[in-house]
């Protein structure tokens, strides 16, 4: 438990047992709540970071002057530990209760209703539990998750230094650069004009390390990027296991991490069961073919399969000239209402529909889309090895979105189905191969497609092909990694590319030229320019670990001060204005945006 304070308090809230009876103690907490029984009797529950202790008051005066305050008061009671005749054998303090003789009051609460109950604060409002997250952490089941992840924090730590790295930190104030989400900027007082940015991840400057002769760096990282949340992602900030090791491959990074992990998702987690060493690895297409998600769960045993050729043409003109992919689900005893509802969830997700028919127990095509079916039923018994009772989810559409829905749906269905999820344990694979490039979204030319310091697989040589239009650059892969966990990506990682010409060429395809490579990655540039070593590394997420190993559904659940969907702190009301003058010493004009 370690040692406490003895000026407040001589024992915690959550030490005394009937050893201590007869003794005269001390101790400091939180009043939680107070029951009367009488006019001179009263159960005072007194509860501090270690747990809860029955306080009883035997008199008048004591009943009536704690009976004045308010709950969440912070009191000092000392008083003589007696055995409790009504024990409380789920409290770990339930044998015993304590008999005041002297009560103080340290930090009186000035509110007579609180915004929520303390220990139901977990079905409160969100908006209210992040307004007043300092009232929200006294529940003990909010704070044993910020415990746990200060425990898991310190086992990686332990972990990492006794594999021989060395924790580094590096720098927060640091110069903006394309690293696949947008940067926080801010502005320079000194330097008008110019900005400095938060680093999206110490990326480049571990890479540095390593060209400086640092062999082993870690470092839980703070990390900035000003995207959207999500139910795995927060808003603003995040922590990361950042690491690096030089003269390393992929199969060295692999190794540190199927060793640290495990042990510790199995002593810390929800669950104690955890994949051993080695993971599975699965490559990119791979698993997008099979899964339909390059972050399967594969806790799940549900496949995706190819229904192109078999259904493309049956006559629904939703599958005419589109990719159909099918997930066959045996045993399958969901109500239409289930189905329905479960159909729906797919399209909120996915913003796609699916479709579904079923082999009824005669053997039958029944339900869903089965008129389309049922004229070729033989061959898509046969094709999708069919047997009375299957349940066939389907979907459609180009071939990225047909198998990202079926991803979708197939974890949905794993959920739902029972015998299909082995829910109770901690499965990890190794995503590997990635394409180097990608089409991006927002921009619809070509992009890095996962970290721009990537090696290429085929070296120099391949990217010199793609350049020269000899091979398509959406075919070139990567040494590129995901660490994935019963469906969420823990890291992505990479041999990093080395070499300055390599690194060029690749640029170029983006189109970077070597002067944009050298303003925009001046340090590493010329860093590499001395020689570099190979090096690799990965980063995984710490707020994400601990959610996985908490159980939590929200990555909200496990930061001590999380803010909002909407990247907003409203416990300290961030953002906010600024004085004017603040403005003018940063050289910055904030200007109404002129409507459309």
């Amino acid at each position: 438990m370690g040692e406490t304070s003895t000026f407040y308090r001589t024992h915690t809230c959550g030490e005394l047992r009937l050893e201590q009876a007869g003794q005269t103690v001390t101790l400091a907490g939180w009043m939680e709540n107070l029951r009367e029984v009488g006019q001179n009797l009263a159960f005072l529950v007194l509860r501090d970071f270690y747990g809860t202790t029955q306080v009883v008051l035997e008199t008048e005066e004591m009943t009536a002057a704690v009976k004045a305050l308010n709950k969440e008061t912070v009191l000092a009671v000392t008083g003589t530990v007696r055995e409790r005749d009504s024990k409380n054998p789920k409290l770990p303090t339930g044998d015993i209760e304590v008999v005041p003789t002297k009560l103080e009051v340290l930090g009186r609460c000035r509110y007579n209703e609180l915004p929520f109950p303390i220990n139901r604060s977990r079905q409160a409002d969100e908006t209210a539990r992040l307004k007043y997250r300092y009232l929200d952490l006294r529940n003990p089941e909010v704070k044993d998750n910020i415990v746990l992840r200060c425990q898991v924090v310190s086992a990686l730590r332990n972990a990492m230094t006794a594999h021989g790295f060395l924790e580094i930190t590096t720098p927060i104030l640091t110069a903006s650069s394309p690293e696949g989400a947008r940067d926080y900027l801010v502005p320079s007082r000194k330097h008008p004009g110019k900005f400095y940015a938060l680093p999206q991840a110490p990326q480049q400057f571990k890479q540095l390390l390593m060209a400086s002769g640092f062999d082993k760096y870690f470092q839980i990282a703070p990390c900035f990027r000003d995207e959207d949340a999500r139910g795995d992602r927060s808003p603003g900030e995040f922590y990361q296991l950042d690491m690096e090791m030089a003269f390393a491959n992929q199969e060295d990074v692999f190794a540190v991490l199927e060793d640290v992990l495990p042990p510790i998702f199995a002593k810390y987690g929800k669950y104690d069961t955890a994949s051993a060493a080695p993971f599975r690895r699965i490559p990119y297409l791979e698993a997008m073919e099979t899964y339909g998600s390059d972050k399967p769960d594969l806790r799940i045993d549900l496949t995706v399969q190819d229904a192109t050729e078999l259904l493309a043409n049956c006559g629904f003109p939703p599958f005419a000239g589109n990719t159909v992919k099918a997930i066959v689900v045996t045993g399958f005893q969901g109500t239409r209402k289930q189905i329905d509802g479960l159909c729906n969830e797919v399209e909120v997700q996915s913003g796609q529909k699916a479709y579904w028919f079923r082999c009824d127990e005669k053997g039958e095509i029944v339900g869903g889309i089965a008129k389309f079916v049922q004229p070729i039923k033989e061959q898509v018994v046969a094709a999708l090895d069919l047997v009375p009772g299957s349940f066939v989810g389907l979907t459609a559409g180009p071939l990225l979105a047909a198998q990202k829905t079926a991803g979708v749906l197939r974890n949905k269905l794993g959920a739902f189905c029972p015998g299909h999820m082995d829910a109770e344990r901690y499965e990890f694979c190794w995503i590997v191969d990635f394409p180097m490039y990608e089409i991006g979204e927002e921009s619809g030319q070509l992009e890095f497609c996962h970290n721009p310091f990537s090696m290429p697989n085929g070296g120099l040589e391949a990217l010199k092909q793609a350049a020269a239009g000899q091979v398509d650059p959406l075919t070139l892969t990567a040494f590129q990694y995901d660490l994935v966990c019963n469906g969420v990506e823990l890291s992505s990682g990479a041999v990093r590319n080395h070499d300055p010409e390599i690194m060029i060429e690749a640029f170029r395809l983006v189109r970077l030229t070597e002067d944009d490579v050298r303003k925009k990655f001046p340090a590493m540039y010329n860093a590499f320019c001395y020689g570099a070593p190979p090096h690799a590394g990965i980063a995984p997420g710490v707020d994400r670990m601990v959610m996985l190993l908490s159980g939590e559904d929200s990555i909200r659940e496990v930061i001590p001060f999380p803010m909002n969907k909407n990247a907003q702190d409203l416990m300290m009301g961030a953002p906010g204005t600024v004085e004017p003058k603040q403005l003018d010493e940063l050289h910055i004009a904030v200007t109404e945006r002129e409507e459309e």
